[in-house]
């Protein structure tokens, strides 16, 4: 990588166009040295609409995956859209909406697919917040279809389920189910197989966009926050989500066991979370990394001002202390430095753990450079490792890549997708997870942009067979 004068737009604003063609290449061009026995697949999803409207919001684009392949030395790309009902739609000419506003599951529409791309129980599933997972080859990348469980759940499914590295467990969610911006809500569990071992209806205190949730090894925590969710609001024609700080912060926490029929509602400071870092607990008290915004972001109020301007979201920890009077939470500053889409070493979700990685922002002559660093967090030291990237170029989530099934928490890579804004190219860095300043390991040339996107994961290569479309080239 080479330090380059960034373009005079906003290089978020440059990523955000979408791209038009879906492309497969290979072996592509590698500075560095990939590491030895590298075998799998860097997915990446995202919004890549086909036929947006001028005010498009950013969630509401088609999904489309993207693929690196590493296999046996050398390095491959692919690209496809996930074949949604949506997407034949904008394709046909209907435009994607403009407002933020997840339609209810119905036979017309299975959504867009576009934030999350999951692997359990032998399916790779893309996901997004408002409707059923839909199933991809994690080959081809060719859409399979939604899929209820053989019929055992309906509605909403996260984008951020979680998988219990113990047991094998998902766990998932849904908000606004089974009327959209309600308050109803529904929770659900997957054993090892992918096979529904639970799935029932709650009620929040209040209508609210949840993104993402926590779990430990035996409770569930679900954030409900004040960007809330109005039908008549959005029926008088005022927004249908909205940043409401007049509320408090409820956390539902219920046993695992039990399920949401034992649900407490904790109470809190008004705040925003999209992403959660990780939970855990310990004799008896719950406690939540979570990635906090004072304000909701790219939301407006409930009287339609625009959102605030912030420069991101700070590590915070949640302690939930059942000798606390009156069920409030509390919470602690981590990290001072401003970023979002946290990651930590899966094989440690639940439990207490020391290594965490986000992609951060950073000041340069007052002005706010998002996404501009890779940062790794010892929780054990507190020691920051940061990797700054060139002028020019913009960080998505970074993905940690074990380097053995049995390798100690944190030993491996962080995998990143990165955006050159002058040469209007993607490259993905391979970086030591634990040596981030150190630099790329190695650094593949992409031959297409990827777009801004949300969400990603490694895919070992013994999830899939070893077939002659292991490798396009």
């Amino acid at each position: 990588m080479t330090a380059l004068t960034p373009p005079a737009e906003s290089l978020r604003d440059l990523n955000d166009e979408p791209v038009s063609v879906e492309t497969d290449a290979g072996p592509l061009r590698v500075h560095g040295i990939i590491p030895a026995g590298l075998a799998g697949t860097l997915l990446r999803n995202g919004p890549n609409p086909v036929n947006p409207a001028p005010d498009a919001h950013w969630f509401t684009g088609d999904g489309m995956l993207h693929a690196i392949r590493f296999h046996e030395g050398g390095v491959w790309y692919r690209n496809r859209w996930t074949r949604t009902q949506e997407l034949a739609r904008h394709r046909a000419g209907s435009v994607n909406k403009g407002d933020f506003v997840p339609a209810t599951p119905d036979a017309e529409s299975n959504g867009t697919a576009n934030t999350h791309i999951v692997w359990h129980g032998g399916r790779l599933m893309a996901l997004e917040e408002a409707h059923l997972p839909i199933e991809i080859d994690p080959l081809s990348l060719a859409t399979r279809g939604s899929i209820d469980f053989a019929g055992a759940i309906s509605g909403p499914f996260t984008a951020h389920p979680k998988i219990d590295p113990d047991t094998g467990e998902m766990l998932f969610f849904g908000y606004g189910n089974p009327e959209r911006l309600s308050a109803g809500m529904t929770y659900g569990t997957l054993n090892a197989s992918g096979e529904a071992t639970r799935f029932e209806h709650f009620t929040a205190p209040f209508a609210s966009m949840v993104h993402d949730f926590m779990f430990t090894a035996t409770q569930v925590i679900l954030p409900v926050m004040p960007l809330t969710a109005s039908q008549t609001r959005a029926m008088q024609g005022g927004p249908a989500y909205a940043w409401e700080p007049g509320r408090e912060s409820r956390i539902g926490i219920w046993p695992r066991a039990q399920g949401t029929t034992e649900v407490e509602w904790w109470q809190g400071p008004s705040c925003f979370v999209f992403h959660a870092m990780n939970s855990w607990e310990d004799n008896g008290v719950v406690y939540a990394d979570v990635m906090r915004f004072p304000v909701a972001p790219l939301f407006p109020d409930i009287d339609g001002n625009p959102p605030s301007t912030l420069d991101g979201a700070r590590l915070h920890r949640w302690t939930f202390n059942p000798a606390t009077p009156g069920r409030t939470f509390t919470e602690q500053l981590l990290c001072d430095i401003p970023g979002e889409f946290p990651r930590i070493d899966d094989r440690f979700a639940s439990k207490a753990y020391r290594h965490c990685w986000f992609a951060g922002h950073r000041t340069n002559d007052g002005e706010t450079e998002m996404f501009s660093r890779i940062v790794h967090l010892d929780m054990r030291t507190g020691q920051q490792d940061i990797y700054e990237l060139p002028a020019g170029y913009l960080t998505s989530e970074p993905v940690f890549v074990p380097r053995s099934a049995t390798a100690a928490e944190g030993d491996g890579w962080i995998m990143v997708v990165v955006y050159c804004g002058l040469f209007g190219l993607s490259e993905v860095l391979i970086l030591d997870a634990q040596d981030l300043a150190r630099g790329p390991l190695a650094t593949i040339e992409l031959p297409v942009r990827v777009p801004n996107g949300f969400h990603g994961n490694w895919l070992p290569a013994d999830c899939y067979a070893a077939t002659a479309d292991a490798i396009w080239g």
